[in-house]
């Protein structure tokens, strides 16, 4: 039995793997942990997903209840997600982390912590969108530079980052392939008179409207016709669905730095 912590417990997201996680016969909800001035400390974290009672109290702190847990499971913020990575460390579990909005230095903070504790990192948990970033890579080294790129993602109006880190993992992923700095290249809006579009750089635009779940459309423009890829998410439980199978995949598996790629096997 694979015991799990839930960071953001309440959250939209962290009440989704509480709820799905009775779906998984190998994992048990042992501990759940929300910011400190969240109404529902105190409350059954079941209860506030909707499932019922499940014996596990919603905490303020995760290092109360980090021994109850193989593995923490966090879609918090960033600031929290890197309190919580180092209670993670000091008591040498592992971690799941689907949290967005990282700075490069924030990432590297990760990226150290990886030497000593297991750590699967992905902006998106979907099985079809991190299936989207093997395509886009191929897709992208056929068409070369004769095709531009634009990248257009939507989500609810609540999302805090922008753009998001799926979108910002798309184009790396691109840049990448058409051996392009990403820093370099990547174009985040247009205003007023900019001139024409250079050659390589890669446009990355934001939509935040309503209760949008997620949507990425990548555009490769060329002259005379254009190829458009899709992805929809009509629920959270796609993202909450992956980050359980990124718990039984990390389970056992020794230090390092992990994505959904090594999840899924591709």
């Amino acid at each position: 039995m694979i015991k799990i912590a839930v960071c953001g417990a309440a959250g939209r997201m962290g009440s989704r793997i509480v709820a799905l996680s009775k779906d998984y016969p190998d994992i048990k909800v042992t501990a759940a942990v929300e910011a400190k001035n969240n109404p529902k400390i105190g409350l059954d974290a079941g209860a506030v997903a909707g499932i019922g009672q499940i014996g596990v109290k919603i905490v303020d702190d995760l290092e109360k209840v980090i021994n109850e847990a193989d593995i923490a499971v966090n879609f918090t913020n960033p600031e929290a997600t890197l309190d919580h990575l180092n209670i993670v460390k000091k008591y040498k579990k592992s971690m799941v982390i689907g949290t967005t909005g990282f700075s490069n230095e924030e990432i590297k903070i990760i990226q150290e912590a990886s030497k000593e504790i297991p750590i699967v990192l992905s902006p998106n948990m979907s099985v079809g969108v991190n299936l989207l970033f093997k395509i886009l890579k191929d897709v992208a080294k056929v068409l070369g530079d004769d095709y531009d790129v634009e990248i257009i993602e939507a989500h609810h109006r609540m999302k805090k980052d922008a753009p998001s880190g799926t979108a910002i993992k798309m184009a790396k992923v691109i840049a990448e392939a058409l051996s392009r700095n990403f820093d370099e290249v990547a174009v985040y809006s247009r205003k007023g008179i900019i001139g024409e579009r250079t050659r390589k750089e890669i446009g990355i635009q934001t939509v935040r409207a309503g209760d949008i779940v997620g949507e990425h459309t990548v555009i490769f423009g060329g002259l005379g016709e254009r190829i458009e890829i899709i992805h929809k998410a009509s629920s959270r439980d796609t993202f909450a669905r992956g980050a359980l199978r990124a718990v039984i995949w990390l389970y056992g598996k020794p230090a390092g730095l992990y994505d959904m790629g090594n999840v899924l096997g591709i």
